[in-house]
């Protein structure tokens, strides 16, 4: 006699796919309630687990946003790191990044608007992207300015880092300007002068 699963047994989900799933699942329900607004029960429900689940693997509420803006975190590095390494040259490079990062925030605008949105829970792990979006771009540009002083490259990178930012808060406001327009803007102002620092010495 052959053996059967009965209809209503339920498959183990691993570990990681379980936490993605819950981490979608908060998403969801952060940019439609806001992340005040929202309680564990509500994500619990949206994910089809009970609300202990969520503790276990996050902790807390706080810990499933900081959970959320770590894979942001991961992603965003890995679309502009693959952008910039297809480019040809360095002015190919930072226009492919750029217009990566925007299309990026285009594709996670509902989870970039929140995490931006909470200050103070998510300002220390805002300030980790940033601050990895400020060494990829200056390891960049080393490369384009060589022999420049690690500062000076860090002072670039954090005024292309601030604009792009800035740009981005822009671009929620306003639907109209598109991920290739401000990317456009960013290479008219930051290229504009990136272009002739290899003339300098740092």
């Amino acid at each position: 006699m052959t053996s059967r699963t009965a209809p209503n047994a339920r498959r183990r989900v691993p570990r990681a796919e379980r936490e993605r799933q819950i981490v979608d699942a908060a998403v969801a329900v952060f940019g439609e309630r806001g992340y005040a607004a929202t309680s564990m029960d509500a994500v619990a429900e949206r994910v089809g687990v009970t609300k202990p689940v969520l503790y276990t693997h996050f902790g807390s509420k706080e810990g499933l946003l900081l959970a959320a803006i770590a894979r942001a975190r991961a992603e965003l590095l890995e679309v502009v790191a693959a952008a910039a390494a297809g480019a040809t040259d360095p002015e190919s490079m930072l226009r492919d990044g750029t217009l990566a990062f925007f299309t990026y925030l285009d594709r996670r605008a509902p989870a970039w608007q929140l995490f931006c949105s909470e200050a103070g829970v998510a300002d220390t792990a805002l300030e980790e992207i940033r601050a990895q979006q400020t060494d990829f771009i200056a390891a960049l540009l080393a490369a384009q300015v060589p022999g420049t002083a690690p500062e000076r490259l860090t002072g670039w990178a954090q005024v292309i880092v601030g604009a792009c930012e800035r740009l981005a808060v822009w671009r929620g406001q306003d639907d109209a300007v598109t991920a290739e327009q401000a990317t456009e803007y960013l290479m008219e102002v930051a290229w504009t002068g990136l272009a002739g620092l290899g003339r300098r010495t740092g």
